[in-house]
């Protein structure tokens, strides 16, 4: 999938195709831009407010890019018990990722959890959490 116009292909035929375009398009380039949505909307026949509706609606989907690894630092009642508070400064003094808090990864048996792209990391303390930081 290399270009809108291969997304917008592969989803042609498919029913309520607008989420599916929308993860592949932020997985090809990173972040779903206006224009972008534009011809999304233009393609699907629906307008572009509806299709800023569903981007705006998810945490997931960003309208710029981001240049820096995102690390997804769960901070649901589990992880709190378990300590994600403390890790919270560990994590925002690396500027060169971005923290972005979520809650719940389902792995409240394991937590304090984070996850970064499609791979979850559970069992973290400062020591793990800061190396794996610095493996991004």
């Amino acid at each position: 999938m290399g270009s809108l116009d291969d997304i917008l292909a592969e989803h042609a035929e498919r029913e309520g195709p607008l989420l599916p375009i929308l993860h592949d398009v932020q997985k090809a380039f990173g972040y779903i831009s206006e224009d972008t949505m534009r011809k999304i909307a233009h393609a699907l026949n629906l307008t572009r407010a509806e299709v800023y509706g569903v981007v705006s609606f998810y945490h997931d989907f960003r309208t710029e890019a981001e240049n820096r690894p995102v690390l997804k630092l769960c901070r649901a009642e589990a992880c709190k018990a378990r300590g994600v508070e403390a890790l919270v400064p560990v994590a925002e003094s690396q500027s060169r990722v971005k923290v972005e808090s979520i809650y719940c990864l389902g792995l409240c048996s394991v937590g304090p959890a984070a996850m970064v792209g499609d791979n979850v990391h559970a069992r973290l303390d400062s020591t793990r959490l800061t190396a794996l930081m610095a493996s991004l």
